[in-house]
């Protein structure tokens, strides 16, 4: 009997928001698939939700037709909706439930991971417990990954509008997981701090637990994505933009309030580089329309809302000067900055930014920092950037790409998955 006939030997199942998404997570998702591949996992499965749901949603997507391939080896599943129109919410997740069931019954040893807690680490959780209550056998080893949305936008709220049920609920699920992890120190951070307060108020000990068992495990990137670009591949891309090396200023990231684009604009017209250097603001979001109307009348400013991924290392190396000027908000706080690592591989010019979050555990000394939605300052900052020695700017993008590399995708696999791999095939 051939190996390809005996079956899948090991098995990597990632539940996420996944592509066409705007998000980091759906661009770590696809890094870790892909390096499972080199260590031994032989069936990789993306469980993620229908491309109808998603649109549904209002939630920022990529272009269809620009989607990069998997490789061989990775199936992408959309489970669709069980039960009809008498169960107005929780079809899909029944649904990608009910999938995980099967996967995790079918005699494949699996690893399961989930990103962002709610509703992803409920539909494992809960896909093992039937099991388990099932009697079915299973070998299934579970990590669940938290971001700084599943406390902002989940137990805060919560906590402030007195739902404590909810908050020790998606602690509980959180905690259920073999293997605990969060995006950066900053989210780890503020996981326990919110812990502590449901604590506080049930006499729960869930800030002890996370305190002892949570480890940091930074996003993963494709490094070799945004490094040893063709020079000739810049210039083409930017040409068909209409767009010239060094001559503009780029935003590239979700659109939206907590990323910045409103101060970014406010800042750009006060430059000295407004008279030299267009500003781009590529990329979607709930805020798009707004930062729109800020921008009504001046043509200097360029919005793209299709830029593949091929496209954005190649925007990201021939700017002058790239602004992600992220601020706190109670709905959102930036717990990493993935497109901020993805600059600093890419090259080109300066990354500037603020101190928000988890952001300086992503850019470390190599960007140029602000105060948050200080307008002036951040001026300022674009003025610096786009006026920099060209000798300085080399070395800075150079020290900086150094610094990016121990986010590639590769080394965060090994690192997280230590002791849950099989050895990687030879031959």
């Amino acid at each position: 009997m051939t190996e390809q006939s005996r079956g899948p030997q090991r098995r990597l199942v990632i539940v996420v928001r996944a592509d066409p998404v705007v998000c980091g997570h759906a661009t770590e998702a696809r890094g870790l698939a892909e390096v499972a591949l080199t260590r031994g996992f032989d069936d990789v499965r993306i469980v993620t939700w229908p491309i109808e749901t998603l649109k549904a949603a209002g939630l920022p997507l990529k272009p269809l037709d620009e989607l990069l391939p998997y490789s061989e080896g990775i199936t992408v599943e959309r489970p669709g909706p069980v039960g009809d129109y008498r169960v107005p919410d929780g079809r899909h997740l029944l649904g990608m439930t009910g999938r995980l069931v099967e996967l995790f019954t079918d005699g494949v040893p699996t690893v399961c991971m989930s990103m962002y807690l709610s509703p992803h680490a409920n539909a494992v959780v809960d896909a093992l417990r039937s099991v388990r209550a099932a009697g079915l056998e299973a070998d299934v080893t579970t990590i669940a990954e938290a971001v700084g949305s599943d406390i902002t936008n989940v137990v805060r709220g919560c906590l402030e509008r007195g739902e404590l049920g909810a908050a020790a609920a998606l602690f509980t699920t959180y905690l259920a997981n073999d293997r605990c992890v969060a995006v950066s120190q900053y989210t780890k951070d503020l996981i326990e701090a919110e812990a502590a307060q449901v604590d506080l108020a049930l006499g729960t000990r869930f800030a002890e637990e996370v305190a002892a068992r949570v480890q940091v495990s930074y996003p993963a990137v494709d490094a070799a994505a945004y490094t040893d670009l063709d020079p000739a591949a810049v210039d083409a891309a930017l040409a068909a933009r209409g767009l010239a090396r060094d001559g503009y200023v780029l935003f590239l990231s979700r659109v939206a309030a907590a990323k910045g684009a409103d101060d970014l604009i406010a800042a750009y017209r006060d430059s000295a580089a407004a008279q030299t250097h267009r500003l781009v603001i590529a990329g979607t979001g709930p805020a798009l329309a707004d930062t729109k109307a800020l921008a009504t009348g001046d043509d200097r400013i360029v919005f793209l809302t299709d830029v593949s991924d091929e496209e954005k290392p190649l925007l990201m190396n021939g700017c002058a000067a790239y602004a992600l000027p992220s601020k706190p908000r109670p709905e959102f706080v930036e717990t990493f900055g993935i497109a901020l690592v993805e600059k600093l591989l890419a090259g080109g010019g300066p990354v500037i930014t603020t101190a928000t979050g988890g952001i300086p555990e992503a850019v470390g000394d190599h960007a140029i920092e602000v105060p948050a939605a200080d307008p002036k300052a951040l001026a300022a900052a674009i003025d610096l950037a786009v006026s920099m020695d060209p000798a300085e700017r080399a070395d800075r993008a150079e020290r900086a790409r150094a610094h990016a590399m121990r986010f590639d995708r590769t080394a965060v696999f090994d690192n997280l998955f230590t002791g849950l791999t099989a050895p990687a095939r030879i031959g």
